[in-house]
C-alpha cells in the first residue's frame, strides 16, 4: 500500500470513530475531545506559517483571542447573538487583526520577527488585562451561546455538548480539506519555496511580501475560528487566551506532531493534550501531590521530546513505515 492510501485510510478511521465518539463515551470526554480539536485547528493554523512558510510567530495565540472576544462582546446581555452573523464577524475582527500586525511583522526576519510577534499579543493581552474593556482580568461570561436558526429552522442547538462536538469535527475537517487545497495550489508551492529560499524566490520575480502577508491573514482567521468555538464551548473568554503561554504550548504541539504537515499539528494537539491531563491525574505519593506540579513533568517532557523527537511523533511514524514497507 503506498503512503498516501495508507494516510488517506488511517484519516478515514480516525474521523470514522471521532463521529462515533460520543455514542460510545460521556459527556466529559467529548468536551475534552472537542477542546483537543479547536487546539488541532489553532495548531494547523500556526503550522501553516511555522511549517510551511518557516515564520516562527510567537504571539499566535492574539488572533484566538481576539475572535473570542468579538464574540463574547457581540453576545447582548442574557440573549444570544446569531451564529451566521457573530461567526463572520469574529473572522473578520481577528482577520482584520492579523493583516494590522502583518503589515508590520512580515518587514522583520528570525529573532525579531518572534519579538514583534510576541511583542504585539502582549499589547493585546494587557488592552484586555488591564483594562475594562471587558472585564479585565477577570474577563467576561456567554451567558447565551449563540442560536443557528435559518428562518424557524434551527440547523444545529450549541446548547447540547453532542451539537458543539459536531460543529468543531467538521470545522477540522474543512480547515483540513482548505489547506490541503491551498498548499496544493501555486500559492502554496510559492509559501513553501520562500521557506527554502526566500532571496531565490526573489529573484525568481515573486513578491515574497505580499505573499507572506496573505499567508499571516489565513493563519490568523483560522485562529480566530478556533478561538470562536473556543468561546462557544467554555461560555468564558479570558485574557489567557490571548498570553504567549497558549502561544508557546501551540508551537509545541506543532513540533510534537511534526512541523509541514498539518496531520502532525492534529497529532501533536492530542497528544499533548492527553499527556497533560494524565499529568493532572497523578497521585499524591506521601506528602508530595503529583498532579499539583503537573507543569514540571510537562517541562520534563518538553525536553525529552525535543531531545529524542527532533522530527516529531509524525517522523517516528513514517521512520518505521519505511523500515517494515511490507507491513
Amino acid at each position: 500500500m503506498s503512503a498516501r492510501r495508507f494516510e488517506a485510510l488511517t484519516l478515514l478511521c480516525l474521523l470514522g470513530a471521532l463521529i462515533a465518539l460520543p455514542w460510545v463515551v460521556e459527556k466529559f470526554y467529548v468536551q475534552f475531545f472537542a477542546k483537543i480539536l479547536i487546539m488541532a485547528i489553532l495548531a494547523m493554523s500556526l503550522d501553516l506559517l511555522l511549517g510551511y512558510t518557516g515564520l516562527v510567530s510567537f504571539g499566535h495565540a492574539a488572533f484566538y483571542g481576539v475572535a473570542a472576544y468579538t464574540l463574547a462582546m457581540l453576545t447582548p446581555s442574557f440573549q444570544a447573538a446569531n451564529f451566521w452573523t457573530s461567526l463572520p464577524l469574529a473572522l473578520l475582527v481577528s482577520g482584520s487583526a492579523a493583516l494590522v500586525i502583518g503589515f508590520f511583522v512580515i518587514r522583520t526576519h528570525g529573532i525579531y520577527f518572534i519579538m514583534v510577534t510576541l511583542a504585539f499579543a502582549q499589547m493585546l493581552f494587557f488592552v484586555f488585562h488591564d483594562t475594562k474593556l471587558a472585564g479585565g482580568n477577570d474577563g467576561i461570561y456567554i451567558d447565551v451561546r449563540p442560536v443557528a436558526q435559518i428562518g424557524s429552522w434551527q440547523v444545529f442547538d450549541l446548547d447540547k455538548f453532542t451539537h458543539v462536538y459536531y460543529l468543531v469535527l467538521a470545522c477540522v475537517v474543512l480547515v483540513y480539506v482548505l489547506l490541503r487545497v491551498l498548499l496544493a495550489s501555486p500559492f502554496g508551492r510559492v509559501l513553501v519555496g520562500i521557506k527554502a529560499n526566500e532571496h531565490r524566490m526573489q529573484s525568481l520575480g515573486f513578491a515574497t511580501f505580499r505573499y507572506k502577508l496573505v499567508c499571516f491573514v489565513i493563519a490568523g482567521v483560522l485562529a480566530g475560528l478556533a478561538g470562536y468555538l473556543s468561546a462557544i464551548q467554555f461560555g468564558v473568554v479570558n485574557p489567557e487566551m490571548l498570553g504567549w503561554h497558549l502561544s508557546g504550548a501551540v508551537m509545541m504541539m506543532v513540533i510534537l506532531g511534526g512541523m509541514g504537515t498539518l496531520v502532525g499539528p492534529i497529532l501533536g494537539a492530542a497528544v499533548w493534550m492527553l499527556i497533560e491531563l494524565f499529568f493532572q491525574g497523578l497521585p499524591s505519593v506521601g506528602a508530595v501531590n503529583l498532579g499539583k506540579h503537573w507543569h514540571l513533568w510537562m517541562g520534563l517532557f518538553i525536553v525529552l521530546s525535543a531531545l529524542l523527537l527532533p522530527r516529531g511523533l509524525l517522523g517516528v511514524l513514517k521512520r518505521a513505515r519505511k523500515d517494515h514497507p511490507d507491513e
